[in-house]
């Protein structure tokens, strides 16, 4: 653990993304070395993981603010404030996962000179750290490929409009012009600001070659569950098909009740009839 960030860059050169197009070039990471022999206090032990899980926070802050910038791309309010409101968040969260970088490796320093739990507390700040630069490095990937695709689509629809503008009259080819010149000179800043973001894209490779990720397993709860589902829905059945026999059975007994009434009334009747001719005799 002690080695999972020492990972420095090379001569100083920016790095290629392979995630996104091929002309984006990925911001560089700087690293620092670790601490030295004689280790730190527990008060910097303590200041440092404080300062780690802040800027944690803040890069997850980062990220919930670009999956909002994301769902307006390619809508109307696909802007150039927009594309700005990106890279400015993108050049900050880049600064914060810098500083948490070197923050970790001096936390390194910290930890060889103290006890288990120093050790775990390390261990749990660098999982975090790896969940969510990766999640913030995904999602820079989608956005530029949705700024991508969207500065695209802009460009076939200009093309569509300039032949569209060359079939008519000269006179309204003129004024339409300096339209078209206008909406150019707009993509051509469209697509700096694309390439710009782009460039902004942290390469998660570079910063977690070596750093190991606990991952758990949720099957068995799954599983638990899906049981569970299928015993309700089996116990559902069981109790309509019990309901249904009691009403069969209920619509049986009142019919022979009804029956049993039709012949004692018929029985009254006859009794009724023999008396009366009795007594009229």
């Amino acid at each position: 653990m002690s080695q999972a960030l020492n990972n420095p860059t090379g001569g100083g050169a920016p790095h290629r993304d392979y995630g996104a197009t091929a002309e984006s070039i990925t911001p560089e990471v700087s690293f620092a070395a670790p601490g030295g022999s004689s280790g730190f206090s527990p008060t910097e032990f303590m200041s440092l993981s404080e300062d780690i899980g802040h800027n944690i926070t803040a890069v997850l802050s980062s990220t919930k603010q670009l999956e909002k910038q994301l769902k307006l791309i390619g809508t109307p309010k696909d802007l150039p404030t927009l594309r700005d409101k990106v890279h400015s968040i993108n050049t900050k969260t880049n600064a914060k996962i810098q500083t948490i970088t070197v923050d970790l490796q001096r936390l390194q320093g910290v930890v060889r000179h103290g006890d288990r739990q120093q050790k775990l507390q390390l261990e749990k700040l660098t999982r975090e750290f790896h969940s969510v630069v990766e999640k913030y490095s995904n999602l820079q990937r989608r956005i530029s490929s949705a700024m991508r695709q969207s500065y695209q689509q802009a460009l076939g629809s200009e093309h569509e409009a300039e032949v569209s503008a060359r079939a008519e009259l000269l006179q309204q080819q003129r004024q339409e012009q300096a339209g078209l010149q206008q909406e150019h000179d707009m993509l051509v800043e469209r697509h700096r600001q694309v390439e710009q973001i782009e460039s902004d894209i942290i390469d998660v490779n570079q910063i977690f070659t070596k750093l190991s990720g606990l991952v758990h397993e949720q099957g068995e709860q799954m599983d638990f569950i899906e049981n569970s589902i299928e015993q309700t829905a089996t116990n559902v059945e069981d109790g309509h098909s019990e309901l249904a026999k009691a009403a069969r059975s209920r619509q049986s007994y009142r019919r022979k009740i009804l029956i049993l009434l039709v012949i004692a009334v018929i029985i009254g009747l006859i009794v009724t009839g023999i008396i009366v001719a009795k007594l009229s005799s």
